[in-house]
């Protein structure tokens, strides 16, 4: 088990740059989540580690070894991507026990190993079937378990989960969480799911235009966001006047939706979005601003068009860096 060390690394593509003097490092048996939008640079800083693109300046190590130039195969990675790449003409077992074929391991500890792996995934009986007569959700269980069957350093998630609806989505988050503690395998997932992103890791690196925005615990990324990008990024963001002069954020659970009379500032319902267990309200202001706040559903709502009052706790304001 072995930690990730990236020193400024980046990678260009002629005058494009997808990876910009990138430092970061992963500790063993750390779960870090890389997010950012389309474009961000997120996939490309995956593959630099998993030695699937070289890098145009920087050094990558893992357990303390440098491997920049070293290929993928003796990285001694587990890889997996949202589109599975299972073989269709094979078995599950077929399928997991491939990467220890291509390493030549013997036929009893192949079986045993693969056996092991199964059981991880709570697929140890399904091993005969073909990848065909699986759910999504049971596809991405064999992906996974063939890239841990054979014992990497590193585990790598490419968007394991996106192609799963959101139900399954959230339950194979939970899975994908213990199975990882479980092992103690340092772990980089790749995501634009903000919530995937907040609910499983341990730090989130937050990318825009290939640079770090921030490295932070999902709270601290969230509630105390570096900049305006990663406020706006991570969930919704009400920008408002921080103590003290410049730019503050306040997230919309910190948001009071009174009655008018209430102290605070007057403003209109513009559109009350049902959620479940809470419900979203977009506020206009008197004043011409626009504020998002989420209060809890108890069986009463303001309805669309209503006069409400909005009000936040001064220490629910987070300045942001100018």
């Amino acid at each position: 088990m072995t930690g990730i060390r990236l020193d400024k690394v980046s990678k260009n593509y002629g005058a494009f740059r997808a990876a910009d003097q990138v430092d970061l490092d992963v500790a063993q048996g750390e779960f870090v989540t890389i997010l950012g939008p389309s474009g961000s640079g997120k996939t490309t800083l995956l593959l630099l580690v998993a030695g699937l693109l070289p890098p145009s300046a920087g050094r990558i190590l893992i357990g303390g070894r440098d491997v920049t130039t070293a290929s993928a195969q003796q990285r001694n990675i587990g890889l997996v991507f949202q589109s599975y790449a299972l073989f269709p003409h094979m078995t599950v077992a077929d399928n997991v026990a491939f990467p220890l074929r291509v390493r030549g391991l013997s036929a009893p500890d192949i079986a045993a190993k693969v056996t092991a792996a199964l059981k991880l995934v709570r697929l140890d009986d399904h091993g005969g079937r073909k990848p065909s007569q699986l759910s999504g959700g049971q596809q991405q269980r064999v992906a996974l378990a063939r890239a841990i069957v054979f014992g990497p350093d590193v585990l790598l998630l490419d968007e394991p989960l996106g192609a799963l609806d959101r139900k399954l989505r959230e339950e194979l988050q939970v899975e994908l969480k213990q199975l990882q503690r479980k092992l103690g395998l340092t772990t980089v997932l790749v995501t634009h799911d903000q919530e995937e992103a907040l609910s499983l890791s341990d730090r989130v690196v937050v990318l825009d235009q290939g640079r770090v925005q921030q490295i932070a615990t999902p709270e601290e990324a969230y509630l105390k966001p570096a900049n305006r990008f990663v406020a706006d990024f991570l969930g919704i963001a009400n920008f408002v006047p921080a103590s003290g002069g410049g730019q503050g954020v306040v997230r919309p659970e910190r948001v009071r939706v009174a009655v008018p009379g209430a102290a605070g500032l007057p403003g209109r319902i513009v559109e009350a979005v049902y959620l479940g267990q809470s419900i979203r309200y977009h506020v206009a202001l008197d004043d011409g601003r626009s504020i998002v706040g989420t209060t809890p559903f108890v069986g009463e709502r303001f309805e669309t068009g209503a006069p409400v009052s909005i009000d936040w706790a001064a220490q629910d304001v987070w300045s942001l860096a100018p």
